[in-house]
């Protein structure tokens, strides 16, 4: 039963890992549509392939824990799950200057650019990385024996440095509830594209998952905690595929008259 188990959650994580490279292609696919070329088609494959690396970090955690596993694990994870909530942060940023720039002589125009958007993904993203050097650089997570049961040794990673692991989570804590705010407050604007409703719940998955998925690992021990963090780590990064990519696969995959030009002058034409 217990083998039974462990294949078929082998099974279902790769089918998790695999979505995000399944739907990166079938964008892909469709660079040309509407509403690709409209919600930042060079952020969504940023978004993807981050979010794909960042789910298959769990492999790391299983097997038998060795110092370089133990290290590469939560750096790994946390760079990669940062570059990806970066990445819904510039899109969330991207709605609220397109928004507040539509008058020809808002300030807000000299926002609008090619570099904003890398720049934000760039900056939120070396901070995490700065943190992850300081974490390796001062105390490092490693490997380490677990003897409080009676008549078991169990091999485990020590995190090291508490302060840099629970600092990498409430960074992206922080980006992930900066992209909510942002997000929640246009997502109402009125616009065939505008995907600020899809962030809010996205984030909002994102958000309610760590925040029971933190007291959970805290409460944990031993294998426990690494099937807490695998859960979370699954869950949210599903949520944030789900929530975002799910609405346009179905637009671009399903109901491609949707995206298309002629519906969107005709949706423009119909509010006007």
């Amino acid at each position: 039963m217990e083998k039974d188990a462990v294949v078929g959650f082998i099974g279902d994580l790769r089918s998790e890992t695999t979505l995000p490279m399944a739907r990166l292609l079938s964008v892909y696919g469709y660079t040309q549509s509407p509403i690709v070329r409209a919600n930042n088609q060079n952020l969504s494959f940023i978004l993807l392939t981050s979010l794909m690396f960042s789910l298959l970090c769990v492999f790391l955690f299983i097997g038998r824990p060795v110092d370089i596993t133990c290290m590469l694990r939560q750096i790994c994870f946390g760079i990669f799950f940062t570059v990806a909530v970066s990445s819904v942060l510039a899109k969330t940023i991207i709605v609220c200057i397109a928004f507040k720039a539509t008058r020809p002589d808002s300030s807000w125009r000299k926002c609008m650019g090619v570099k904003l958007p890398y720049s934000v993904v760039l900056v939120c993203s070396s901070i995490q990385v700065l943190n992850a050097v300081i974490w390796l650089s001062v105390s490092p997570p490693y490997q380490e024996l677990n003897l409080d049961y009676p008549g078991k040794i169990i091999f485990q990673c020590n995190e090291g440095s508490v302060l840099a692991f629970y600092l990498m989570l409430g960074y992206m804590g922080f980006l992930a509830a900066l992209s909510f705010v942002l997000a929640f407050m246009v997502r109402t604007l009125p616009d065939i594209y505008n995907e600020a409703k899809y962030i809010t719940f996205s984030m909002l998955v994102f958000c309610s998952v760590w925040i029971c998925a933190i007291p959970a690992y805290l409460s944990s021990t031993g294998k426990n905690m690494v099937i807490v963090e695998i859960f979370a780590i699954l869950s949210s990064g599903g949520g944030i595929l789900s929530c975002m990519f799910l609405p346009k696969c179905y637009n671009i995959l399903i109901k491609p008259e949707l995206s298309s030009k002629g519906h969107s002058l005709q949706k423009i034409v119909r509010k006007n």
